[in-house]
């Protein structure tokens, strides 16, 4: 059975968080939530606990995991040779939606790795993941609570529809305020490369340390020989619906999806349009809800516009690619 705990996102109650700590030392599962989306977390330091995330979300064993962490130290103690960029990074974007890649500690379980000589790792800024992170004084393995393959959770009723039964507590405090995931950013590469972007935009990142890079995308046998890093997978975030993406300028976008909208109705198919014009921001934190309420209507169709690739506009596109099985955008 799974807990479910109603839990308020500006002052989290103690006794809640003290129940959600009793479960992660006892080697169970806890669903809470970040600033980006709902994470599936367990102790990072017990490769056991870290199993059943992958058996809980049939996530296949080559995809390493983010651990999140209270603060810099706890950081520090999981990895080791951090670059001088580390500190500006941590000093400038933690907490926050940013995931550092950096060269793991000996003491890191291979489970969390998927057997990589390096780490991902994140300081969450939601008060609720900040107060659990305090009170464990433990680093916590997270993806997203969410059957792997599928839109990330940002409610925990999308938790409950995904992994009902597979977590022990899921930690309820309503929507997640920025709704895709962090920006994965690897430092070790030169100059660092962008593997997924996310709620930390690349120019943000280029005006803190400079030249930045993006990482192509790869598909799953490639990031199943390890040379790929969270959230690099081709096909991800998708629903049960087909997904076709209406890209271009405004003026085309806009001729294309009358045409191709004529064209299912035509055909007797139901589907739904996704766009936000001129508001990423609102695009990006309704997105994955939008993708499940069409899957909930039994859409066939979904139509999204892509926006244009500039602040929250990168990952919303990159969401939406790989939703439809493109992958990411070439830098």
């Amino acid at each position: 059975m799974t807990a479910r705990i109603t839990i308020d996102p500006r002052s989290p109650s103690p006794d809640s968080i003290r129940q959600a700590v009793e479960v992660l030392r006892a080697g169970g599962l806890v669903a809470f939530p970040t600033e980006t989306v709902y994470g599936l977390g367990a102790h990072a330091l017990d490769a056991a606990a870290v199993n059943k995330i992958f058996a809980a979300k049939d996530r296949p064993g080559w995809d390493p995991l983010i651990v999140h962490v209270a603060d810099t130290t706890m950081a520090r103690s999981l990895s080791k040779d951090l670059p001088p960029l580390f500190d500006a990074l941590t000093e400038r974007f933690w907490p926050g939606p940013l995931t550092l890649v950096v060269n793991k500690a000996a003491h890191v379980p291979e489970q969390v790795t998927a057997g990589r000589p390096t780490v991902a790792l994140r300081q969450p800024r939601h008060p609720v993941a900040a107060a659990l992170l305090a009170a464990a004084r433990l680093p916590i393995a997270a993806p997203s609570a969410n059957r792997f393959g599928r839109p990330s959770p940002t409610s925990a009723e999308h938790v409950l529809e995904d992994l009902a039964g597979r977590v022990d507590l899921i930690l309820d405090a309503g929507p997640t305020p920025l709704g895709v995931e962090s920006t994965v950013l690897d430092l070790t590469q030169s100059p660092p490369a962008i593997l997924r972007p996310g709620g930390v935009g690349r120019e943000d990142l280029a005006a803190a340390i400079g030249n930045v890079t993006r990482a192509a995308g790869v598909a799953e046998e490639v990031a199943a020989r390890g040379l790929a890093g969270p959230g690099m997978t081709v096909k991800h975030y998708a629903p049960r619906a087909r997904v076709e993406l209406i890209d271009g300028t405004a003026d085309e976008q806009t001729a294309l999806l009358a045409r191709r909208a004529a064209e299912l109705r035509k055909a007797g198919t139901k589907f739904t349009v996704l766009q936000s014009p001129g508001d990423n921001q609102r695009y990006a934190r309704t997105l994955y809800a939008q993708l499940r309420e069409a899957d909930a209507k039994n859409i066939g169709v979904i139509l999204a516009v892509l926006p244009p690739p500039d602040g929250m506009g990168l990952a919303v596109r990159d969401r939406l690619k790989r939703a439809a099985g493109m992958g990411n955008e070439h830098p």
